[in-house]
């Protein structure tokens, strides 16, 4: 057994049996061959209503860029739904746009601006064979020039009435369940692999327990030859 089956194994019992359980049928819907990023978001509650949108929907990644507004959580939107995904924050580079879109391009990840454009498409026809990252501006002035300009392509939701946009918690929550229905009716192998569930898991087992890094600095010097 390797190590980290041997602490996850340990941190188990330490929170009830149906607990793990749970966890463990959540997992075989997280992916990370879709994620979400958030370019300066004004409004706390509009993320914090995209988080618990990215936890219900199966996505294990969210990347926020700071570049002017600082995001902290809303717990009375996000409903606890930050405990179980990954949060990418950028906020130290001279451009946090760059800085996170190049990354997540160095990962395999194809730039999706959600924005009207020339060349967008339907969000039910985005072609989702490569790892796809979806970038959602901010509420007033939308996407900045350099993500429209660093971007692979561009989607769109479609609308039929007068108003021109939607709220940023509603479009990203549309786009979610629509390529994610897309992901579960496809040949693409989303899932996440076996290594990446076990440190999931351990992850989300801690954030369950209190005083985790004390009972992980004890497990260490215990059991770590």
């Amino acid at each position: 057994m390797s190590e980290k089956k041997k602490y996850l194994s340990y941190l188990s019992e330490l929170i009830m049996p149906e607990r793990i359980v749970k966890m463990e049928q959540v997992l075989q819907h997280r992916t990370q061959h879709l994620t979400i990023v958030l370019e300066d978001i004004y409004q706390s509650h509009n993320a914090s209503a995209v988080l618990r949108s990215c936890d219900c929907f199966g996505l294990l990644d969210v990347h926020i860029i700071e570049n002017r507004n600082e995001y902290i959580v809303n717990p009375d939107v996000a409903l606890g739904s930050s405990k179980w995904l990954n949060l990418f924050s950028y906020r130290e580079a001279d451009c946090n746009t760059t800085d996170c879109i190049q990354k997540l391009k160095n990962q395999g990840y194809r730039i999706i601006a959600t924005s009207p454009h020339k060349d967008d498409c339907s969000v039910r026809e985005l072609p989702l064979f490569q790892k796809t990252a979806l970038i959602f501006g901010n509420e007033v002035d939308g996407l900045s020039a350099k993500a429209l300009e660093m971007a692979d392509g561009f989607v769109k939701v479609p609308m039929y009435g007068f108003t021109e946009s939607l709220n940023i918690s509603v479009s990203a929550a549309i786009c979610l369940y629509t390529l994610m229905e897309k992901l579960h009716n496809s040949d693409i192998n989303w899932h996440l692999s076996p290594e990446e569930k076990i440190e999931t898991l351990i992850k989300w087992v801690k954030n369950t327990l209190k005083k985790a890094d004390l009972i992980e600095k004890e497990y260490f010097s215990r059991y770590r030859k």
